[in-house]
C-alpha cells in the first residue's frame, strides 16, 4: 500500500510494544513483516519489557534482532517522530489503555506515544491493538476520541470460523488481518467465502 507521502519503494513501518498483556502480537508482527520484506521501526516500552519476561522466553535483544532498526523509548529525536519520516503507518501491537490515552489526549510522554501522534498529523495509518478487558465508559470514550482522530481501534479479537487448531493459529490470523488494514498480505488469513477459508464459495 502507498499513498502521496510514501514512495513506491518505501514499505517501511513503525511496531510500538506497549506493556499489556499480549506481546506475543507485538513478536509476530515484527516476525510477519520480515518475512514479507517490509522494514520494521521499533519502539518499546519499559512496561513491555518487563511484560516479556512473564509472558514469553525470548529476551529484550532477541526481539530487537527482529526489527530492521529499533529505538529506546526516550530518543524523542528519532526518526519516527518527524513526520518527513515516510512510512506506511504505525501498528501498536499490544496496544495499552495507557498508551492509548496519551494518543487520544495528544499529549505524549515517549517516543512510542510521539511516533503515533505524527502518524496521526500525517494522515497515515494508526491501528491500536487495545488489550483490555472489561471496559469502562472512560476507556470507551476514550476509544472513540482516539477513533475520531484517525486512529483504527482494532482489539485482537479471535476468529473461530477458521477452526484454529493452535495459538499460533489465533495469533497469524490476528496479526494478518491487521497487516490487511495496510494492504499487505501476510499469507496467514483463512478469508471467508475463499476456498482456503471457511464459509459459503462461488461454487457453494
Amino acid at each position: 500500500m502507498t499513498d502521496a507521502t510514501t514512495p513506491a519503494c518505501t514499505q517501511r513501518m513503525i511496531v510500538g510494544i506497549t506493556g499489556a498483556s499480549g506481546v506475543i502480537y507485538g513478536i509476530r508482527m515484527l516476525e510477519t513483516l520480515r518475512r514479507i520484506g517490509v522494514e520494521t521501526h521499533l519502539v518499546m516500552t519499559r512496561s513491555a519489557q518487563v511484560t516479556l519476561g512473564f509472558e514469553s522466553d525470548m529476551g529484550i535483544a532477541e526481539v530487537h534482532d527482529l526489527a530492521s532498526v529499533n529505538y529506546p523509548i526516550n530518543d524523542i529525536g528519532a526518526a519516527p517522530s518527524s513526520g518527513s519520516f515516510r512510512t506506511l503507518g504505525m501498528v501498536v501491537a499490544p496496544c495499552s489503555i495507557r498508551s492509548m490515552s496519551e494518543i487520544a489526549s495528544g499529549v505524549t510522554g515517549n517516543l512510542l506515544t510521539r511516533s503515533a501522534d505524527v502518524t496521526l498529523k500525517e494522515q497515515r495509518r494508526l491501528v491500536l491493538m487495545l488489550r483490555e478487558t472489561p471496559l469502562h465508559a472512560g476507556h470507551i470514550d476514550t476509544m472513540s476520541r482516539a477513533s475520531r482522530m484517525g486512529a483504527i481501534i482494532a482489539p485482537p479479537v479471535p476468529a473461530f470460523y477458521t477452526r484454529p487448531e493452535s495459538l499460533d493459529d489465533i495469533v497469524d490470523h490476528s496479526v494478518g488481518r491487521v497487516l490487511d488494514l495496510f494492504g499487505l498480505d501476510a499469507g496467514t488469513v483463512k478469508r471467508w467465502g475463499e476456498p482456503d477459508g471457511s464459509g459459503p464459495t462461488p461454487s457453494d
